[in-house]
């Protein structure tokens, strides 16, 4: 087989090093690296050859010409793969590469650990009240404690939208930490699962009516975009906090800042949001009660090195004939196949 016969590129950041170290070590495997900005004539002939696109999960930080959409699949007629950097996919339409045949992979379970303990972070922050009370004692003289009281997670409920990865490790946490009644709302898996994963299933109104905490970890589809509206903000319980390491658009924003100003809710806890970042402006970051992160809860320095690590390690398999264990696409495998062995002279397992 001849020497970089196997094309990966990747445009602007990858999700560690490792990723590139790993693939380097492979004589049979080129990766080139574009910017936003590289013009037409670097960025056509590496499209062009590439069977692999390592892809940003954040879809603020690629140029929009570089999402993986109609455009770019017409550029790059010899892709096969489509590898998000991340558990998620947003700069990528799933819908455009199946009908291309090409396989969307994500890294899911990755940085599971490290989104989980941001949103366990969240809800003790907020439930301690401990940002309100820090931004009270910077701007006032003898602040009165008891206008500060908080609350314990201990035996409260939680409900956790999506139970994968991400919300089966908040449900541990919370379970073995503070012995919290755990609800969840996932329509993809089943009563048995669920418990599995140590969740009561409900449907979505239950769990908004019963819940102290809502924690929102599920991806950004089709059918969930603004889930979480103004009706189900108003199904929430006074002194409930909303949380949110998810996606933008899976919750109306303009609708939580109306809670939150109608004092529906207690307070929120955001990482992900509609513009990432948002500006400094944004109705939702004027709240004390609001506790904000610009979509890092996954980013850790061993969530991210697992992440590279596990990217370049499904993406070489893939390209040595291996099913991948995280396809968002599984209906695509058998015209993958077909494409596949038209590029390589052989078929996948």
């Amino acid at each position: 087989m001849s020497v970089n016969n196997k094309r990966v590129f990747y445009v602007k950041y990858l999700a560690h090093e490792i990723y590139a170290d790993i693939l380097r070590a492979r004589p049979d495997v080129r990766l080139d690296r574009l910017e936003n900005e590289s013009p037409d004539e670097t960025a056509a002939p590496i499209l062009a050859a590439a069977h692999v696109y390592q892809i940003g999960a954040a879809r603020d930080e690629i140029a929009p010409h570089f999402h993986a959409g109609h455009d770019l699949l017409r550029r790059a007629p010899n892709l096969l793969i489509v590898s998000s950097n991340g558990a998620g996919f947003d700069p990528v339409d799933v819908e455009a590469c199946t009908e291309a045949g090409v396989v969307v992979v994500n890294q899911s379970g990755g940085n599971a650990n490290s989104v989980a303990e941001h949103a366990l972070g969240m809800l003790l922050t907020l439930s301690k009240r401990i940002v309100e009370a820090d931004r009270a004692l910077r701007r006032e003289a003898n602040v009165n404690r008891n206008a500060l009281m908080g609350t314990e997670a201990q035996g409260k409920t939680i409900g956790i939208i999506g139970l994968g990865n991400v919300g089966r490790r908040i449900a541990e946490l919370c379970k073995g930490l503070f012995r919290m009644n755990v609800l969840a709302y996932d329509p993809y898996l089943s009563t048995t699962e669920m418990a599995a994963r140590g969740g009561e299933k409900v449907e979505l109104d239950e769990l908004l009516r019963r819940s102290d905490y809502v924690s929102i970890s599920c991806p950004l589809t089709r059918d969930n975009r603004n889930m979480i509206g103004a009706r189900e903000f108003a199904l929430m319980q006074k002194h409930a906090y909303f949380i949110t390491t998810a996606r933008g658009f899976i919750h109306d924003e303009a609708a939580l800042a109306d809670a939150l100003r109608n004092k529906q809710i207690a307070g929120a806890g955001l990482d992900v949001w509609a513009k990432e970042p948002p500006p400094p402006d944004h109705p939702l970051l004027q709240f004390d009660n609001v506790l904000a992160s610009p979509h890092t809860a996954g980013v850790t320095r061993e969530a991210r090195e697992n992440m590279g690590r596990i990217a370049a390690e499904q993406v070489l398999d893939a390209l040595d004939g291996k099913r991948p264990p995280r396809i968002i696409n599984p209906e695509v495998w058998p015209r993958y196949v077909k494409r596949f062995e038209q590029a390589f002279g052989f078929l996948p397992a």
